[in-house]
């Protein structure tokens, strides 16, 4: 069961402004990235659900998370039906952030009050996601569609909440075209938790990496 509401977890994107993306199958290299993260302010991350047996890794490190990192809102991306949800609901995700949208996993998350994040790529989906009770929805690929997508759409749908996940990066210059069009807040990868920080095992560069981040956010808005 999920140890923090939808609520809370929309509230949480919405202060920090950032959800760090991974995925990698050694529980212990992920334990490491969850800490450096954590310390440097990070407060939610998404677990991509892409690798076989990726489902035990996470029950793994959300288990690390509730007891070693109490703040951490571990949730999984990259789920494309009902039945891997349904699995990552009884390991305890606490959100739910897919790359298309899909009806049934709506209904999934709604059924245990977690909060889903859709992909979604017209003003049709968001409007049916909203309808099912989206709080946030994912705007992917968001390299593909820019920060004017994000832009044109708070124009005749202010309450819609936005997280552009692919195409943003750490810098200043992305962030600030992302967070002046009106995302709510942005989904980062590889541009973060790069492959070469996993290789060279430079957690420190990881949590300054992610702090500085967050500072540029938080000025930024």
């Amino acid at each position: 069961m999920a140890r923090f509401t939808r609520i809370q977890v929309a509230q949480k994107m919405a202060e920090t402004g950032m959800v760090p993306l991974f995925y990698h199958p050694d529980v212990e290299l992920g334990k490491k990235v969850l800490t450096a993260c954590y310390k440097g302010g990070a407060r939610l991350l998404e677990f991509t659900n892409r690798g076989d047996f990726a489902h035990e890794a996470f029950g793994e490190l959300n288990k690390f998370c509730a007891k070693e990192l109490p703040e951490m809102i571990l949730g999984v991306g990259s789920v494309t039906d009902a039945g891997t949800t349904a699995l990552y609901l009884q390991l305890g995700a606490n959100f739910v952030v897919t790359p298309v949208f899909r009806e049934d996993i709506a209904i999934a998350c709604n059924r245990k009050k977690v909060l889903w994040s859709p992909g979604c790529g017209s003003l049709a989906e968001i409007a049916r996601a909203e309808e099912l009770g989206c709080e946030i929805v994912k705007l992917f690929p968001g390299g593909v569609y820019g920060p004017g997508f994000v832009k044109d759409i708070k124009g005749p749908q202010p309450w819609t909440s936005v997280m552009p996940t692919g195409g943003v990066s750490p810098t200043r210059e992305s962030l600030k075209s992302w967070f002046d069009a009106g995302v709510t807040c942005v989904g980062m990868g590889s541009k973060l938790i790069s492959s070469e920080i996993l290789k060279s095992g430079d957690f420190a560069t990881l949590e300054a990496n992610v702090k500085a981040a967050l500072d540029l956010i938080r000025e930024l808005r």
